[in-house]
């Protein structure tokens, strides 16, 4: 086997090994602590309805993800910086360029974390109106929220959000060596936000997104559904008059928007050109 198959299969592989031993701090961790702080009480995670359709998205979106960011990475650099040769695209990408990839790489980071969460917080509004919901509309569609949700989304949702948010940072100049430690944060981050857990953390509500937070905006449209945006920095909710953060009160329902979303991994994909 040679050629693009098997580099793909080589990526599959590696992101499989990668993903398989996270996946297991996670349920273990969040498993622990939902036992002891549940924002809804009653069924486990490992016996939430369509697991095994977010045990799906779970593998598959990584996969994806990476060779979608690879091959626009590459086609970028082909059509704005002239780029074609295989060593050159290496060499190009391989420690940022341009003036950012002169910054510290915490600096770096940081400004990933900061530009990606600003743009995100934008593009997660868009897609919450017009044609873009039937995308957004599958990952809230889970009506037993918790950290396996967390990589419930359609391709197109992907494409025009995260996979779009990276390649334009990455070609900007941000050095690719900020994802070591940049990647592990958001994973956990954001199966985090997604947990059953109560967790406000008190004063820090407004610095960083909690589970209380983000599950506000997975209950329906009408009840919190269209706040909350941001994914990591509620400071743009703030700002921009979508924080909802209710004292006292904890969201009880969710996935009620979409009565008609079939609860498989292939009728989700499916959903938005079926509409």
């Amino acid at each position: 086997m040679s050629g693009l198959p098997w580099e793909v299969a080589l990526m599959l592989g590696q992101t499989i090994e990668k993903v398989l031993p996270i996946t297991l701090v996670l349920a273990v961790v969040f498993s622990v602590l939902s036992h002891f702080w549940a924002c809804n009480p009653g069924t486990p995670w490992w016996q939430k309805r369509e697991l095994v359709t977010d045990m799906v998205y779970w593998f598959f979106v990584p996969v994806f993800a990476r060779v979608l960011r690879i091959g626009l990475l590459v086609l970028g650099a082909g059509v704005v910086f002239r780029i074609h040769d295989a060593d050159e695209l290496i060499a190009f990408y391989e420690n940022g360029h341009g003036p950012l990839a002169q910054l510290p790489e915490w600096l770096q980071g940081l400004l990933f974390l900061v530009l990606s969460d600003f743009m995100l917080y934008w593009t997660h509004r868009l897609f919450h109106g017009g044609e873009f919901w039937k995308y957004h509309a599958v990952h809230h569609s889970s009506e037993d929220l918790d950290w396996i949700s967390a990589a419930r989304f359609h391709p197109i949702n992907l494409i025009l959000g995260t996979i779009a948010v990276d390649v334009i940072l990455l070609m900007a100049g941000i050095s690719p060596n900020v994802m070591i430690w940049v990647g592990p944060f958001t994973t956990f981050h954001s199966a985090f936000v997604h947990a059953n857990l109560s967790w406000t953390l008190g004063p820090l509500k407004y610095v960083l997104a909690t589970p209380v937070f983000h599950r506000w905006h997975h209950t329906s449209l009408e009840e919190g559904g269209n706040t909350n945006f941001a994914g990591t920095f509620p400071l743009w909710d703030i700002l921009f008059g979508t924080f909802r953060m209710p004292d006292g009160q904890l969201p009880a329902t969710y996935g009620k928007d979409e009565a008609t979303m079939p609860g498989e991994f292939a009728g989700q994909l499916a959903f938005p050109f079926r509409r």
